[in-house]
């Protein structure tokens, strides 16, 4: 899930891409509530005999959220320095996941009637983020597109310590693109870690569209796009598998998924080329801004509400009270916590970078340490000064 912002050069905000976002997030939220059996404790073919038709294919909003970040990280990172690509991204994703963590933690132990947690440090685990690379359990299943992010950003932050450039950037697609080919076939593990190659077709074409949009559309981006489309096709079944499962996956036509991501390509190509720049209603703006702490609640905290409530509220106002209901902690979790927390937090950041690149709080305490005696007899040793 995507948390960058959709401010950028050139045009400035692209309210297009909070419109894609914001999407791609209720798609999500509508699979899981509709889908799912684990809050209505029975099939649910039954219970939303038209909706889920349509919602068994929500889960795709999460390659959206991968393809709109490819192309706004790329958009936020240039220009700036590794130091400063960190600061924005730990400002940016931590402080709404640290309160989503609390109150997911909160509704499940509240009610463990969806999930139960099985261990205390495992809260205290999930709040670093790193759980998936150490095997701790997600707290919310929802936060394995999270350490997809983080591996993205790791390998984007080489492009970032060498420069942002166009060079750069397309000599990284090629190179991204390379790995995600070898890796399902290489016995190496760490190719394979940080290959992600179900999910780095995405975050490469969106730095491709980005690059159409920062300079211009050409033989050589299309091309990537290209091959990032047809790339991504092969991993559908998979994902419905892992989904769905394998006995719903053999009853539902996969045709539709690839017609959504062929949708998602088109949108963001039009995107890239300004075709949607008109899009500009002043409501968009604040909307994208819920989709990630909207992300980031809805899943076990909002199952679990619908299995508690299932019995004395009908299927159709349930589902759509409690997705009223996250939207508006959505709000607030963005408000109250997001936006001054994550100053905060960017603003000590900053200081601390800053620190390490000058070095001044070393020097400085050395500077203040008095000369200290010398013992009678004692053999001087000439002070050491860093530099």
């Amino acid at each position: 899930m995507s948390a960058g912002s959709s401010t950028g050069s050139p045009g400035g905000r692209l309210a297009a891409l909070d419109c894609v976002r914001l999407l791609a997030a209720l798609a999500v939220l509508l699979y899981h509530y509709v889908v799912l059996t684990s809050a209505w404790g029975e099939p649910t073919e039954g219970i939303f005999p038209h909706a889920r038709r349509v919602a068994v294919y929500g889960w795709l909003g999460v390659e959206i959220f991968f393809l709109v970040s490819g192309f706004v990280i790329c958009m936020s990172a240039w220009g700036r320095t590794v130091g400063d690509f960190a600061v924005s991204r730990v400002s940016r994703l931590f402080p709404a996941y640290w309160v989503a963590v609390a109150f997911t933690s909160l509704v499940l132990t509240t009610w463990p009637e969806v999930r139960q947690l099985k261990a205390p440090s495992d809260i205290l685990v999930n709040l670093s983020m790193l759980q998936g690379g150490i095997g701790v359990p997600h707290i919310d299943d929802a936060y394995w597109t999270l350490f997809v992010e983080l591996k993205f950003y790791l390998v984007f932050a080489v492009v970032v310590l060498r420069g942002v450039t166009y060079r750069n950037c397309v000599l990284f697609c090629g190179i991204w693109t390379l790995a995600g080919v070898v890796a399902p076939t290489a016995d190496n593990g760490v190719l394979s870690f940080f290959a992600v190659s179900s999910s780095s077709p995405y975050f490469i074409a969106g730095i491709a569209f980005y690059l159409m949009r920062r300079f211009r559309p050409n033989a050589v981006l299309w091309t990537v796009v290209g091959t990032q489309f047809l790339l991504a096709q092969h991993y559908v079944h998979g994902r419905m598998i892992s989904n769905l499962g394998r006995s719903a996956t053999d009853q539902t036509p996969a045709w539709p998924a690839h017609v959504i991501i062929l949708l998602g390509f088109t949108v963001m190509a039009a995107i890239a080329l300004g075709a949607l720049d008109g899009i500009r209603w002043r409501w968009l703006p604040h909307a994208g801004a819920l989709t990630y702490p909207l992300y980031l609640i809805h899943m076990m905290a909002g199952l679990t509400i619908i299995h508690h409530l299932r019995a004395e509220v009908a299927p159709v106002p349930l589902v759509i009270g409690v997705t009223v209901f996250m939207l508006a902690l959505a709000w607030m979790i963005h408000r109250l916590v997001e936006r001054p927390l994550g100053r905060i937090l960017r603003d000590s950041l900053r200081r601390g970078v800053q620190d390490i690149r000058s070095a001044t709080p070393r020097r400085q305490s050395l500077d203040l340490v008095p000369p200290q005696p010398s013992a009678p007899g004692a053999e001087r040793i000439p002070a050491v000064r860093y530099r």
